[in-house]
């Protein structure tokens, strides 16, 4: 923990953490004394080493009001919130079902607004909060077959430039973390040929590892970087280095 930590130990809300990246960056806080509540859509399956975990489906608002209401009774107000909750669909957006657009962006774009909007209360009464939402650097640069995916990562960029200023008074951060290809649980959804092209275009020519990526959380959550706000960072390995 760094040196903001007078009392208690300050309490994140990490939203996905049950797998992936999200997983990863639960248990990386919860290693370093913080208070960590993680959502699953089953909890009762999920452990991760320190981790609380509370059932929500983030595409319900209803949802996300009962597992806030929960962490709260758990670890008191919530000072860090992370979004990592997050799913594809990918497919030319032509031949694309509805419900494959409408899942993608409701659940990775208005499912972390909606956790946003429940959780900055706490931070603004405390004048003091950290949001980081997981984004990715298709948001940036786009990619074929991911214009659902795109866009949902896209409108979390544009969603923190705007809390930053509204919330930028009351001592409150608001960045983007936005991953290349890493090598989690959804990266094996990329086809063979998808992940020859995305090396080709990665300077390091390699994927990210999940530690690369909660390092940098865990800066932006941390005292040190309470100048930082507004900010959507790349952890891409060089990819759409630029944008």
């Amino acid at each position: 923990m760094t040196e903001e930590s007078a009392g208690p130990a300050r309490s994140a809300f990490v939203t996905g953490a049950s797998r992936g990246l999200g997983a990863a960056i639960a248990k990386d806080l919860a290693a370093q004394g913080y208070r960590v509540v993680g959502t699953a859509r089953n909890p009762a399956e999920d452990v991760v080493d320190g981790v609380s975990f509370v059932a929500c489906d983030v595409t319900d608002p209803e949802s996300i009001r009962s597992a806030v209401a929960r962490a709260r009774d758990l670890v008191g107000t919530i000072d860090i919130v992370v979004t990592s909750a997050g799913i594809m669909h990918d497919g030319p957006l032509v031949s694309l079902p509805q419900e494959a657009v409408d899942d993608v962006i409701t659940t990775n774009l208005l499912g972390s607004v909606n956790v946003a909007r429940e959780t900055l209360g706490d931070m603004m009464m405390n004048q003091w909060g950290r949001l980081v939402f997981v984004g990715s650097v298709v948001a940036m640069w786009g990619s074929p077959g991911q214009v659902n995916y795109g866009a949902s990562k896209g409108g979390l960029v544009g969603a923190a430039r705007s809390l930053a200023w509204e919330l930028g008074r009351f001592g409150v951060t608001v960045n983007v973390v936005l991953p290349g290809l890493i090598d989690t649980g959804m990266a094996a959804n990329v086809s063979a040929k998808r992940h020859k092209e995305l090396m080709a275009g990665t300077p390091m020519r390699r994927p990210g590892r999940p530690e690369e990526v909660t390092s940098l959380v865990s800066y932006l959550v941390s005292e040190g970087a309470g100048y930082i706000t507004g900010a959507s960072i790349p952890v891409s390995g060089g990819a759409g280095m630029g944008l």
